[in-house]
């Protein structure tokens, strides 16, 4: 006897969580607007040289020249092409933010993993660590971190990561203390896995999405970061930023207010990006909304 057909219940839905994610995601028109946005810095950052070759350190044309046909963004007090300065700029403060960024989430990570998976004194320790580096004023120790060695890329991105890990050090603790107790966890530990297995093999995997938010929200922060040391005249003097541009002309603000302001709205529009996409990702990800 030919056994009856099963079909699949009209109230089954499988699961996709790509789909799922991008549906909370795009529910999010203020997270699809910095989408937007961030593709278009990136745009600008891939494709912008190549598309505006000028030297942004090359003096092309009157000092103090405002926006017009020649020069649609007009040029510094020295002569400097504004535009250019955009364009190629875009690459510098992006690699900062990103790279930095970087390094605040691996400095941040190693610090709350191993604080949340052993506790106990290891923890205290590790806490006291953060809650130091916590009080100190962050764009302060930046600058004596940057005027210690050489104002160089490198120099910027570590003292950037060094004074902002703390929050992703913390946030990664409070998570390992709410996972490691729960039966799957303690299922690998019975079943012999190594510590080293069990945090980043299986704790760490469950924690990750706060932890993805905080980096996105910690671009912005990176860019503001490296805004703020190369206004105050702690940047690379051989790369050329939108930061070093606003604080090059800074002191010429009232003469030549387009050299400040349009690198001031490059900024505000990277940071904007990023914040946008980090709430739209805190929606995606947050799984008590998933379900509504």
């Amino acid at each position: 006897m030919d056994k009856p057909e099963t079909t699949p219940s009209e109230d089954f839905v499988p699961s996709r969580p790509l789909v799922d994610f991008w549906r909370m995601f795009a529910a999010n028109r203020a997270a699809l607007l910095g989408l937007f946005l961030a593709l278009v810095v990136t745009a600008v950052t891939l494709f912008g040289p190549m598309i505006y070759p000028t030297d942004p350190f090359e003096l092309v044309g009157a000092p103090m020249s405002p926006p017009g046909v020649e020069f649609p963004l007009g040029t510094d007090y020295l002569g400097r092409d504004v535009l250019a300065g955009i364009v190629h700029g875009a690459r510098v403060t992006v690699l900062v933010g990103f790279s930095a960024t970087l390094c605040m989430i691996i400095i941040g990570l190693i610090v709350g993993v191993v604080a949340g998976f052993y506790g106990g004194w290891v923890e205290s320790l590790l806490m006291r660590v953060t809650e130091f580096f916590q009080v100190l004023p962050g764009l302060l120790l930046a600058m004596v971190l940057v005027a210690l060695f050489s104002p160089s890329l490198l120099t910027i991105i570590i003292s950037i990561g060094v004074v902002s890990w703390t929050g992703v050090a913390r946030l990664t603790r409070a998570e390992f203390l709410k996972v490691k107790t729960r039966e799957y966890v303690l299922a690998e530990r019975a079943m012999g896995a190594k510590d080293g297995s069990i945090m980043w093999r299986v704790i760490l995997p469950n924690c990750l999405p706060p932890l993805v938010v905080a980096a996105a929200l910690g671009v912005g922060v990176s860019v503001l970061f490296e805004a703020a040391l190369s206004f105050l005249g702690l940047g690379d003097p051989n790369a050329y930023s939108w930061g070093y541009m606003i604080g090059s002309s800074r002191d010429f603000i009232w003469e030549t207010w387009w050299a400040v302001t349009f690198p001031g709205l490059a900024i505000f529009i990277t940071v904007l990006s990023v914040s946008l996409i980090g709430d739209g990702l805190n929606d995606a990800l947050n799984p008590k909304l998933r379900l509504r």
